[in-house]
């Protein structure tokens, strides 16, 4: 069964979430990992230029939860910047070489004020929620806690790894040979937009109304009445660690206060689906004219040009002689 199809708007907020392979913890919390997030972060939005804002984000020792404003298709871009540059040096910090992530994230719309504070309440009672820690600031891992209710500006560092193998053999490397060295340490800002429903908040009011979001998540953890891990358990997990039972929950089609605005979406989903499968169709026949819907990728082969490479001479060694047949036909 094939991947949902990526529906993207003209401009929009999502709720995005990625999980880590096995959900395993690889992303177990402690100051090396949170610093080389925040600046992988810092530097992904950087590179959006502007095609995605920030509004608040998590992250758990499995998976990560942001909470996005993005322009058209700036999301893809922007997370296959983010991914990939997580995989490369948190795994190298955890000594993780495989894939590192589980499957495609999920970006889904959130179409009300309503909706978008019910996300951003979700995000702050991580840590609480799954019973590590009684309070949302105690929780070890990066979290937009801090920036949302003090400075929305904050400096981390991204770790050039294009200028540590530029200086690579020469003496100048000396100084700096490991991969997170001072050395390729370079700041890196990290700046939370404000929820549009909230720009109307004074610099007071913002940080209150976040205090009350918080209050209400550990407030109902202390109604649960169960004992906490507590943080210093969460730090000492093995990155590597894979859990006996994970939860599995199909992705929702959007985020909204009102049924009515999620079957509108349904229906709208529906008809982008519709108009890239007959796109799809005349783009398998031969039609380069066929349009796609609005920022939607469509395939980067020329169809002429398969039908003429199809028609070359295809030289195989022999023990793949069985395939030549269907590979010619």
């Amino acid at each position: 069964m094939g991947w949902p199809l990526r529906m993207f708007q003209e401009e929009g907020y999502y709720f995005v979430t990625s999980r880590c392979f096995q959900g395993r913890m690889l992303l177990r919390p402690s100051l090396e990992v949170n610093e080389v997030v925040g600046g992988v972060l810092a530097k992904a939005v950087q590179h959006s230029a502007g095609g995605v804002r920030l509004h608040a984000f998590t992250f758990a020792s499995n998976h990560f939860h942001l909470l996005v404003w993005a322009r058209g298709a700036s999301l893809a871009s922007f997370m296959q910047y983010l991914r990939a540059n997580l995989s490369k040096k948190v795994g190298r910090l955890v000594d993780w070489s495989g894939g590192f992530w589980e499957r495609r994230y999920s970006a889904e719309p959130v179409l009300d004020d309503t909706a978008l504070v019910g996300r951003l309440r979700y995000v702050l009672a991580h840590g609480v929620k799954e019973g590590w820690v009684e309070k949302c600031a105690q929780w070890p891992g990066l979290t937009c806690l801090p920036q949302l209710l003090g400075a929305a500006r904050r400096l981390f560092h991204w770790f050039n790894w294009t200028k540590r193998w530029s200086k690579r053999g020469s003496e100048e490397q000396a100084v700096g040979e490991g991969r997170f060295a001072e050395e390729w340490a370079e700041p890196v800002e990290l700046e939370l937009a404000p929820l549009p429903c909230w720009k109307g908040l004074g610099e007071e009011e913002r940080p209150r109304a976040v205090r009350a979001l918080v209050e209400k998540v550990e407030v109902e953890a202390r109604a649960r009445n169960k004992p906490v891990l507590g943080a210093r358990a969460a730090r000492a997990q093995h990155p590597h660690t894979r859990p006996e039972h994970l939860k599995r929950s199909p992705r929702p089609l959007g985020h909204s206060s009102t049924r009515q605005a999620l079957r509108e979406l349904r229906e709208q989903y529906r008809g982008f689906v519709a108009a890239f499968r007959e796109a799809a169709a005349r783009w398998g026949r031969g039609d380069c004219s066929a349009p796609f819907p609005p920022f939607f990728f469509p395939p980067r082969v020329v169809p002429g040009c398969v039908a003429q490479v199809s028609t070359l001479p295809i030289f195989l060694p022999a023990r793949w002689r069985w395939r030549e047949q269907y590979l010619t036909s």
